[in-house]
């Protein structure tokens, strides 16, 4: 409950948020009508959010690499930057997860959920001073539904059929019938840009609270506020500037010399050490990402699954939790969904260590010799230090894994998704059906295991289009059976989000969607110094 009314006192301070949707909210979360109006006096009496000043963040997750295209952001600091400079149709709300209105104000599907009608804000100008149309929107979604179009949203827009102008509103066709289709929409990969950026699709010209006015991929971006935003609730500092920090060490010198407010990606092991320092705060979020290892299921010898089952029992999820997460998480079995979920499985036997096992299934295998296992510190906190314990967890089973560290710099593109056994983080998405349609679906442009089962993807449909929740719960609990013992995922550990700020840094919102307060940090912080 404290999250839930932390959010809603925010949302009163900057006026947001009415007194009688106030007590609706707080009784709603739990609190009684007099701690209710009580929370209300106090949240109209507290401070407002204070203009001006240079917000500087100091993130973990940048390349030479990057790209402005939203459609192929894949890491934190371009995550973060599309937050920046861009919205989506509908975000989602911190504590429950549940689709907000963004630059579509509204929506409604049909008595079979099969055509959805969106209103879309009239009142939003682009960054160029151009008016946000209704057909900016379909093209934006056009772009990044095409087949040939790379993006990163590209198996969650799958199941539509049509996209197109009605009468001033924004009309979605779906094959199946789908509930989720706003939360869909609030994916972070399809920000609103002219024409769908379809001119010019690196043009980072949005709607969001800030302007880009540099852009040094692997090095920094920086930002000016605008002055013509729709919104009034965010966008405090004057600019901000994101700047690449991949070295852990660097991003704590820089928080604690107060060369930057905010760092993210903090080692569980320096935590009690910051946590000791005077004018740093620690952050910790619990979530949906998770820290794994992935194995091509089309690639020898990883293609047996008696090799990837043999990895699955030689890892010590235990171990991996107190030495490289610090305890900050929970155990992972191997699915990507764990209880912060909608209708996550219950009953799921959870994988243990067991090197007899993992004896027994790689000598089942065939396989011989060593298997090469690539990692890098910009895969997740501790990445290199996981996949050494792994390798040592695993030769007690008589498996032999040749750890082979990669570069930081171009992990994400050389690496991730390229080789068939890796390091990897996911971040959280809203639903089940989301986190199942971007890296597990056949078609999906992210497939990080190469996980092709047509079966798996007749049941991902049917969930999909199952209204009865009880079903569909039972239909979720068999895909995540199947992506245990047959996949090729080993997801240790689900990790809280570790991130720290100076104390200057106020406002801050714990949001279970992603990190870095699901990307929106600069959007909703601000100076009080």
């Amino acid at each position: 409950m404290t999250d839930e009314i932390n959010f809603l006192q925010r949302r009163m301070m900057i006026g947001a948020m009415s007194r009688r949707d106030f007590l609706g909210r707080a009784m709603a979360a739990g609190a009684t009508f007099s701690a209710a109006s009580a929370l209300f006096a106090s949240s109209a009496n507290a401070q407002e959010p204070k203009k001006g000043g240079h917000l500087r963040l100091g993130l973990k997750g940048g390349a030479s690499t990057d790209s402005l295209d939203p459609a192929t952001y894949t890491s934190s600091v371009m995550f973060v930057a599309g937050r920046t400079w861009g919205d989506t149709l509908v975000e989602t709300h911190p504590t429950t997860g549940a689709p907000v209105p963004s630059l579509a104000e509204s929506w409604e599907p049909s008595a079979d959920a099969l055509v959805w009608t969106f209103k879309i804000r009239k009142d939003v100008k682009f960054h160029n001073g151009d008016a946000m149309k209704v057909e900016d929107v379909v093209a934006t979604l056009k772009r990044h539904s095409d087949e040939a179009s790379k993006s990163g949203a590209l198996g969650l827009l799958s199941s539509i059929t049509g996209i197109e102008s009605k009468g001033g509103d924004l009309l979605i066709t779906l094959k199946e019938a789908n509930a989720d289709l706003p939360l869909i929409l609030s994916d972070y990969h399809l920000l609103i840009q002219p024409n769908g950026g379809l001119d010019d699709p690196s043009a980072p010209i949005g709607t969001g609270p800030y302007k880009l006015t540099n852009f040094q991929p692997g090095v920094r971006l920086t930002f000016e506020r605008n002055k013509d935003d729709w919104r009034s609730d965010r966008g405090y500092a004057d600019s901000v500037e994101i700047i690449v920090m991949n070295d852990a060490t660097a991003r704590v010198a820089a928080l604690s010399s107060g060369q930057v407010h905010l760092i993210n990606s903090i080692d569980a092991k320096t935590v009690g050490l910051m946590k000791r320092a005077p004018k740093v705060e620690v952050l910790n979020t619990p979530g949906k990402g998770f820290y794994s290892f992935l194995m091509h299921c089309d690639t020898a010898p990883f293609d047996n699954n008696d090799l990837r089952l043999a990895l699955k029992y030689a890892i010590d999820r235990e171990a991996m939790l107190k030495q490289v997460v610090g305890g900050y998480g929970t155990i992972g079995n191997d699915y990507p969904v764990n209880e912060n979920y909608a209708l996550a499985p219950e009953g799921i036997e959870q994988r243990t260590y067991d090197p007899d096992k993992a004896a027994f299934h790689f000598k089942k295998s065939g396989h011989s010799g060593p298997v090469v296992l690539r990692t890098a510190e910009s895969a997740f906190p501790g990445a290199v230090d996981a996949a050494v314990l792994f390798q040592q967890n695993a030769k007690k089973a008589g498996i032999q894994i040749d750890v082979k560290r990669e570069p930081d710099d171009g992990y994400w593109s050389n690496v991730w998704n390229v080789q068939p056994f890796c390091a990897s983080y996911w971040g959280a998405r809203p639903t089940q059906d989301l986190r199942y349609s971007t890296s597990y679906a056949s078609n999906a442009e992210w497939n990080d295991t190469r996980f092709k089962r047509p079966d798996f993807d007749k049941l991902m449909l049917q969930a999909r289009s199952e209204l009865d929740e009880t079903k569909r719960k039972e239909i979720y609990r068999q895909m995540a059976v199947m992506v245990r013992d047959e996949g090729g995922l080993i997801l240790p550990v689900f990790n809280d989000f570790l991130n720290a700020t100076s104390k200057s840094l106020k406002g801050f919102v714990h949001d279970i969607g992603n990190d870095l307060s699901n990307g929106y940090v600069a959007s909703r912080v601000w100076l009080d110094a």
